[in-house]
């Protein structure tokens, strides 16, 4: 049986952040290729970060992939435009994602495409000369694609957030970012869909002091969370491996690394996201819960 392996293209949130103080963490956006054990591509996010991905799935000669996007906020789609196998004629790239909720008359294509037109941007998402295709979702579809099966669940987040769990090979990957943990209660439908997940994908954009005003202003209702909750949701989900995710675009490579050493010594093997990492689950395929 082959390896279930992630690989991170871009971990930041909210905007790009690239420079000096950001460059050993990255400082592209939200982007994740998940290789499942068919060998097929899924990618998590089209964030800045997946314009470099492309670059390498142009390298590999991957034709085929399927892109899951979690929402519809700029940090997440702002690649798009920028990947290259989206424009190749040998391509085929299948986009899955929910419906507008803001301005839900508009379907995922025709949201897609409002930000490929003048005077935003100069090429149509029509142009696009790659096989395409859309396939919208709400909270409880199961889709197979990509040799996985694939689990959406609407999480908290202004405008609505999908989380998805992608099971392959008997591994099971849980990807939630951007949303945001209730003070006292943890999201049931997140745990749920966490159970026993190999690895737990995070939205930890602030502390819990950050996000409750205890230092700065306060952080609640903006639809991001913190990595204490991580830890929680893990343990509550029996998740093995947490990973923190959608850092602060204004956090140091040296305040990342602060933070992955304090989540780490509340919760042993818990590690911060960077470009360029990989985790392979190679380990003897157990039975997971759904």
């Amino acid at each position: 049986m082959s390896n279930v392996a992630i690989r991170f293209w871009g971990v930041r949130g909210s905007i790009a952040s690239p420079g000096a103080h950001t460059a050993a963490v990255g400082g592209n956006t939200s982007c994740v290729e998940i290789t499942t054990a068919t060998g097929g591509t899924i990618i998590l996010d089209a964030g800045t970060g997946i314009r470099a991905l492309g670059d390498d799935l142009v390298r590999r000669k991957v034709g085929h992939a399927s892109l899951l996007l979690s929402h519809l906020h700029w940090d997440h789609i702002q690649g798009l435009p920028f990947f290259v196998p989206a424009w190749l004629p040998s391509s085929q790239l299948e986009i899955v994602g929910a419906r507008s909720t803001g301005t839900p008359e508009l379907g995922l294509e025709a949201s897609l495409s409002l930000q490929m037109q003048p005077p935003h941007f100069p090429v149509k998402l029509t142009d696009m000369r790659s096989h395409l295709a859309f396939r919208e979702v709400d909270s409880g579809d199961t889709l197979t694609l990509a040799g996985a099966t694939v689990r959406a669940t609407r999480l908290n987040h202004p405008g609505g957030v999908i989380g998805y769990r992608i099971e392959s090979g008997g591994r099971a990957i849980v990807y939630a970012t951007d949303t945001e943990h209730r003070a006292g209660e943890l999201d049931a439908d997140l745990v749920s869909l966490a159970r026993g997940a190999d690895v737990l994908i995070y939205d930890s954009m602030y502390t819990e002091d950050e996000y409750t005003g205890r230092k700065g202003g306060s952080k609640i209702g903006w639809g991001h969370s913190t990595w204490e909750a991580g830890c929680a949701v893990a343990d509550a989900a029996g998740v093995d491996r947490l990973v923190l995710f959608h850092h602060d675009p204004a956090r140091t490579d040296e305040q990342v690394e602060a933070i992955e050493r304090i989540a780490a010594g509340q919760r042993p093997g818990t590690v911060a996201a960077r470009e360029g990492l990989e985790v392979s689950l190679h380990r003897p395929a157990l039975p997971r819960a759904a």
